[in-house]
């Protein structure tokens, strides 16, 4: 009755911790300091509403969170989003890394007489704290990384190098934690280094490969299966769960009936089983969403535990030593970014700033320091503390200095307006009337420039209102196409007379190459003449039976296509990215609640499917929110 009582008791806090994460992200401060803040407020240290009974027998939630964000860092990496920018990826990620764990490391081992529970620890024990405590330094945060790019609307290949070293530093990170855990293990239980224990190694490695294929292929099973998605998302969570359980179980025995420890580590068995679910098989899809919806209850609670979990005596004591390591961490990143940038060749303006762009840490850094902490129970906790207190530093400073590095590279975009796209979402309409108007508001409030041009022949006088961008021209002349900027122009639209249409029609084909011409139709024995100019043509008297057609058989996608369903749009994008071309629609990682529904090349409309493969200046029929929709603009840098 106990564990309920607690898990109750958590539950509230974890439902506070939520509502005081929002509050500090409207104080421009990271979501997961709010949590982790909550968590020190009623943990054992303060106001005791978390305990540390509590936390001991809240393990198993730790255990759960670990294997999801193992998972989801699997599912991150990958490979088809990497292959442009391999080399500058390889270079960097290899510089940070080495220089981060090499620094970190000898500034741990260097300072351990000032650090409590190392104080009174062997030579060997220390090298072992020590090498832990730079595997965790030289971890990054995909997550925080993702959302500022997302933020800003960042795109270029300066923001593209950083996602990619960003996700495969944690993966390494995750490979390296591995091996230097069983060599702490062997360092801290006294085992002799030899060859021994490096074949010990290699094989702890290759089996948890080994553990990690089968865990991915029971995951495709799972995703597979045609059961509730809840059932699915619990049963994830369970392999996973399931994973820590065994490495225990192993290392359990092994102590007992062996000379030696056998460590595998569950995170890195995670990793694998959901990088191989996100890169191979047809479950990516809804791998990603599952991780997607379950994702802010998991933080939630893994990071307000986490906080409740720091050893607060520890850190009034150890802050100088935190904050000595905060600053070793960002001269280690500096300078491994600098050999990584020269090594790949990198811009020498992209140098200079890249090291800004890989201070912030998150998930897998809290992961391996709470994992240390279960690891290692005799000193774990202590060591936790500071590294977390590390990681906070880095995660409140690291979003500013990366924000600044986009900037610095010119590739942030949220200071443009949708009206700035060159050429694709400028729009001529002719002829002044009430339903030129209502259509320029209608597109403006899209994110579209709209120009009313008016003629001698419209009867309508000028409206008062300045919000509709109205040209007076005095002909249908190729120099009045000039003064409208015509060249610009993504679509025209004609509502004059048919002849006044056609000659619009003409010079735009003939002399500015517009693709998108609209008119609205007078007389139905004209259709064939613009039928052949390859126009799109409104017939006024049965636009409106057609309308009404589709809404009786097909009420939601007329809904859709009219643009009335709240938060939905749909919208055509040019593809315009290289790294895109011959690229299959079934590889594309597209935001979640979007689709793409055909394709147009050249004259061509392609019904879109799995297979279809994208070619550079394909148009992309794509439906969704109209944030998802933003989010396709840029991985179509369309």
């Amino acid at each position: 009755m106990n564990i309920f009582i607690i898990i109750a008791g958590f539950t509230i806090v974890a439902l506070a911790s939520r509502q005081i994460g929002q509050y500090f992200t409207r104080a421009k401060l990271p979501l997961i300091s709010g949590f982790l803040f909550t968590g020190i407020i009623a943990g054992p240290f303060m106001l005791g509403l978390i305990t540390e009974e509590a936390i001991k027998t809240l393990r198993f939630i730790d255990q759960l969170s670990l294997a999801f964000i193992a998972l989801a860092a699997g599912s991150e990496l990958y490979l088809k989003d990497l292959r442009s920018r391999l080399k500058s990826i390889k270079w960097m990620t290899i510089g940070l890394v080495a220089t981060t764990f090499i620094l970190g490391s000898l500034t741990v081992f260097v300072l351990a007489d000032f650090i409590s529970f190392m104080q009174n620890m062997p030579i060997s024990s220390k090298i072992a704290v020590s090498i832990l405590a730079g595997t965790i330094m030289a971890a990054r945060s995909p997550s925080s990384a993702i959302a500022i790019v997302n933020e800003l609307r960042a795109k270029g290949p300066f923001t593209q190098t950083i996602l990619g070293v960003t996700m495969v530093t944690d993966v390494v990170v995750i490979m390296l934690f591995s091996v230097n855990a069983s060599i702490a293990d062997s360092l801290l239980t006294s085992l002799r280094f030899n060859i021994n224990l490096i074949i010990l190694v290699v094989a702890e490695l290759l089996v948890s490969l080994a553990i990690g294929c089968v865990l991915g292929k029971i995951l495709k099973s799972v995703l597979s299966w045609r059961i509730n998605s809840i059932v699915k998302t619990g049963m994830i969570l369970l392999a996973g769960y399931g994973i820590f359980l065994l490495s225990e179980e192993i290392r359990s025995i092994s102590r007992a009936q062996l000379p030696f420890e056998i460590l595998l580590e569950p995170l890195l068995i995670c990793m694998i089983g959901g990088f191989l679910v996100a890169n191979h098989g047809n479950c990516r899809d809804e791998f990603r969403k599952i991780l997607y919806d379950i994702g802010p209850v998991v933080y939630i609670i893994f990071f307000t535990l986490t906080g409740a979990s720091l050893e607060l005596d520890i850190l009034s004591v150890t802050w100088p030593i935190a904050l000595a390591l905060f600053f070793v961490r960002i001269a280690g990143i500096f300078i491994g970014s600098s050999i990584g940038g020269m090594l790949s060749g990198d811009p020498v303006k992209h140098n200079k700033i890249s090291w800004m762009a890989y201070l912030t840490q998150a998930g897998i850094g809290l992961g391996l320091a709470k994992q240390v902490a279960s690891e290692f129970p005799e000193w774990g906790s202590d060591f936790a503390t500071v590294i977390i207190s590390v990681i906070v530093l880095n995660q409140i400073v690291g979003p500013i200095f990366f924000k600044w590095a986009i900037n610095m590279a010119g590739e942030a975009r949220s200071h443009l307006k949708m009206t700035e796209f060159d050429g694709t979402r400028n729009v001529i309409i002719f002829g002044l009337e009430r339903q030129s108007i209502a259509l320029a508001r209608t597109l403006c409030s899209r994110g579209w420039l709209a120009k009313i041009a008016t003629v001698k022949s419209d009867s309508m006088e000028k409206p008062a209102s300045s919000d509709i961008n109205i040209y007076p021209i005095a002909g249908l002349t190729i120099d009045a196409f000039h003064r409208l900027d015509a060249k610009k122009a993504g679509a025209i639209v004609s509502l004059l007379s048919d002849e006044e249409n056609y000659r619009i029609c003409e010079i735009a084909c003939e002399h500015f190459g517009t693709k998108n011409l609209v008119v609205r139709l007078n007389d139905r024995a004209n259709f064939d003449r613009f039928h052949e100019i390859g126009t799109l043509i409104v017939e006024p008297g049965s636009a409106l039976v057609s309308l009404l057609d589709n809404f009786v058989r097909s009420p939601s996608g007329a809904s859709l296509l009219l643009g009335m369903e709240k938060n939905q749009d749909i919208v055509d994008l040019e593809v315009r990215n290289p790294d895109l071309h011959g690229i299959p629609l079934r590889e594309l990682r597209l935001p979640l609640d979007t689709l793409i529904l055909s394709v147009r090349r050249d004259d061509l409309t392609l019904i879109s499917h799995g297979y279809t493969q994208f070619e550079i200046g394909d148009w992309a029929t794509v439906i969704g929110s109209t944030k998802s929709l933003e989010e396709v603009m840029l991985l179509f840098d369309a």
